[in-house]
């Protein structure tokens, strides 16, 4: 039984059972003296006695306990924590004795060992920078190569999924979706004219094949080559570029996408291998069914990485003057919102943008209960797993510590400048830079699926509700 509990936990049942085990020694005396002397009058003192001497022992043992937890237990677990944290990510530093200081040399050990740790992660990284230098430099080179060619070019995964695509293509089908890694293609064009001119390439034979394709929302047709590329591979597209168009982004790809399978069942897919949008929202004020969204900040992170030039940053129109309270906090103003969307289009953005997606935010009950609300006005529902990363954090660290997201942001060593505290991007930057630092961390636990981390998550709904209703394990 006690392998199941916690340090803390454990030393709790130790005080617990020495309390125990102390009172009924008295009583077991008392008893037996009574026994022995047989004397009736004498009763009520044993008994007085009994009383005095087991609230003393609980008193006793409880302040022990209150002494133990603070300068022992609790240090510890904040000692493996921090260790965790330095083995698990890229944290440099050595651990800051204030953490542990009750402990002594064993901070003092635990900081000189992460320190050493933190150098050798610094020397590989000076190996690892110099080819990522060389990757860069040919990355930005296939970007030139593709933006003077007047074609868009989407690289498809055997699932249908995304894997690359250039800046003409994010510009010409951007209209209908955020283009973005990981979405699958039947968003941008029909389903069954393209699983038609897949089949006719397959039975040709051939590498490629022009085809004609109706976008999926049937507004356009596009003379498209498809491409082959080869068993499990998927394939390409590529579609004239209109003269007056230019590249949005750069040149976006993940190749892994190509080769990963995933379950159908989210729980039993392993948390590096989702798609994940990290959001925040600013308000004119605290109270989710009274109060309106003024910005929405989101990013895409695909591969435990941040999709390049995949970000929103969204002004919105509340439709009423935004509280000077409030302009304070997060410095939206009536002006910069005057000519915004309000929320039905902004919502909208936003479930496009995030489709197929976990969203990750800090607090997220907060936040959804905005779109919650206008769902109806948006016209979409926002069913999406969502991860928390207050849960997260009593996860890690335990229900007892802090999780605010400046708390939480010191703990993990992760920048947030002040001027960029309370906007919506700022906060959901730092809040993705949090939450992939915590993964590994959660795999280190043995949490590897997004399952895991929803069980784990679930005994701590006292700290905040989780937003996963509809999922559970079978």
């Amino acid at each position: 039984m006690f392998d199941r509990l916690k340090p803390r936990q454990r030393t709790l049942a130790f005080f617990g059972l020495l309390a125990v085990g102390s009172i009924g020694a008295v009583v077991g005396s008392l008893v037996l003296a009574d026994s022995r002397l047989d004397m009736e009058e004498a009763r009520p003192a044993f008994v007085s006695a009994g009383l005095m001497a087991s609230f003393a022992i609980l008193g006793l043992c409880a302040l022990m306990w209150l002494i133990f937890d603070e300068m022992v237990a609790r240090p510890i677990e904040r000692l493996t924590a921090a260790m965790h944290a330095r083995a698990a990510t890229d944290m440099r530093g050595g651990i800051d004795t204030a953490v542990a200081r009750h402990l002594g040399e064993l901070t003092s050990a635990a900081s000189a060992l992460t320190s050493r740790l933190g150098q050798a992660k610094s020397d590989a990284d000076a190996d690892i920078a110099r080819h990522t230098k060389r990757l860069m430099a040919e990355r930005e080179q296939l970007t030139r190569i593709l933006s003077a060619i007047p074609a868009a070019v989407v690289m498809v995964g055997p699932d249908h999924r995304i894997s690359l695509y250039d800046g003409h293509a994010a510009a010409m089908l951007d209209n209908q979706h955020h283009l973005g890694l990981g979405q699958r293609i039947f968003d941008y064009f029909d389903k069954t004219y393209l699983l038609a001119a897949l089949a006719n390439l397959s039975d040709t034979g051939r590498s490629t094949l022009d085809q004609q394709l109706v976008t999926a929302d049937g507004a356009q047709l596009f003379d498209v080559t498809l491409h082959d590329l080869g068993a499990d591979q998927g394939y390409m597209l590529s579609f004239p570029v209109p003269r007056e168009t230019t590249p949005a982004r750069p040149v976006v790809y993940d190749f892994e996408l190509n080769t990963r399978v995933q379950s159908d069942n989210i729980l039993n897919v392993a948390l590096r291998d989702l798609t994940y949008v990290v959001f925040d929202t600013e308000t004119t004020g605290l109270l989710p069914d009274k109060d309106e969204v003024v910005q929405i900040g989101a990013l895409r992170v695909v591969n435990c990485q941040q999709a390049a030039g995949e970000v929103l940053d969204q002004l919105v129109n509340p439709g009423r003057p935004i509280p000077a309270r409030a302009t304070a906090v997060h410095g939206v103003t009536d002006a910069m919102v005057t000519d915004a969307p309000d929320m039905a289009v902004a919502g909208r953005r936003f479930h496009s943008f995030a489709r197929d997606a976990v969203l990750v935010a800090h607090n997220a009950p907060f936040d959804m209960a905005f779109f919650h609300r206008h769902a109806t006005s948006i016209g979409v529902a926002f069913d999406n797993p969502v991860l928390d990363t207050v849960l997260l954090s009593a996860v890690l660290f335990g229900g007892t510590e802090g999780h605010t997201l400046d708390e939480i942001v010191q703990r993990l060593e992760v920048d947030l400048p002040d001027e960029v505290r309370h906007t919506a991007l700022g906060d959901a930057i730092a809040t993705r830079d949090v939450f992939l630092r915590m993964i590994p961390m959660l795999e280190a636990q043995g949490l590897v699926t997004f399952g895991d981390v929803l069980t784990e998550m679930r005994k701590h709904k006292r700290l905040l509700p989780d937003l996963n209703g509809g999922l559970n394990k079978s």
